[in-house]
């Protein structure tokens, strides 16, 4: 069966795959939120939305979609302006390096910037992305036209992820970053660690150690001493469990200090070199649409967010 076969096919007989598609072409656009949201749940999650008496994470992350709409979150999501909140937070040294920035890739002068870096739109994740390892090799053209195409997404209306339907849309160079501990890797292994820490109210819970742009991407969970946990979300745990690293406990202060008097929110930072990085805060884990294995791991979580001050 060809991919086109393949396609219409899944378009007829798969719910998730047929709201994919035309969400993607833009149906669902002038939908309101919460209509949107309890269509989305249902072809996603395969279950009903109940926002009057949400119980479960991911029902939670969507009502906080909704109810839960403080100005300052936009500003946080945003990879430009919540520099100078982290700079103000932590202080500087938190934060990767910045090369530039820019409204339009017009603008860039690609001569200016160094053999490694790394390009990326300010309010998105993906798209327009660009990793530069060896200058010599740079298509210009192409890099720029892929960030256009980066700078005209809305990344608020696929999901409804209200905080970044107001970020003001600009691209970013930041360093290109190694870690020394990873030199003996085959330059494809060589991915940073990422540490995600899940935080409710000031409260880290639980955290994975995610390789998210690998080749073979593994997540493993951890509780906060650090004891791997029984669940699994997008992607496979590792076969090998990966060691307690020693800035541990720095990293778990940070995620209090970032999180506190949020219900919800991940704190993702990197440990380069023995130095912990910032990477960014996330409100709505995977736009609230990955389900938890065990199932009964959706009802715990869902218990560690509290929407009654909300």
């Amino acid at each position: 069966m060809n991919t086109w076969l393949k396609k219409l096919l899944l378009f007829f007989t798969d719910a998730k795959s047929r709201f994919s598609y035309l969400n993607a072409l833009g149906f669902y656009k002038n939908m309101p939120d919460e209509d949107f949201l309890k269509k989305a749940y249902k072809a996603n999650m395969g279950q009903v939305l109940d926002l009057d008496n949400p119980q479960t994470f991911n029902e939670k992350l969507q009502w906080l979609k909704l109810y839960n709409r403080k100005s300052e979150y936009t500003m946080m999501v945003d990879k430009y302006k919540v520099r100078e909140y982290i700079k103000k937070q932590l202080g500087e040294e938190y934060l990767i390096p910045l090369l530039g920035v820019w409204d339009d890739p017009k603008e860039i002068d690609f001569d200016a910037l160094p053999n490694q870096f790394v390009l990326k739109c300010n309010h998105n994740s993906g798209l327009g992305m660009y990793i530069c390892k060896d200058k010599s090799k740079l298509d210009v053209k192409k890099v720029r036209r892929e960030l256009k195409k980066g700078l005209k997404q809305d990344y608020y209306l696929p999901f409804r992820e209200w905080p970044y339907k107001n970020v003001p849309r600009k691209i970013i160079c930041e360093k290109y970053m190694i870690d020394e501990t990873e030199m003996e890797l085959k330059e494809e292994d060589r991915e940073l660690a990422d540490y995600k820490f899940f935080c409710f109210n000031g409260v880290p819970k639980f955290m994975y150690i995610s390789h998210d742009n690998a080749i073979n991407a593994t997540t493993d969970f951890f509780d906060m001493d650090f004891k791997r946990l029984n669940m699994r979300m997008k992607d496979p745990n590792s076969d090998i469990i990966p060691s307690k690293p020693v800035e541990f406990d720095a990293l778990k202060s940070i995620a209090e200090k970032l999180s506190f008097g949020i219900p919800f929110v991940r704190v993702d930072m990197y440990v380069i070199n023995g130095q912990i990085y910032f990477g960014e805060l996330t409100f709505f884990h995977n736009a609230g649409f990955t389900k938890i294995y065990p199932e009964e791991w959706e009802k715990i979580l869902g218990d560690w967010i509290d929407i009654s001050a909300n």
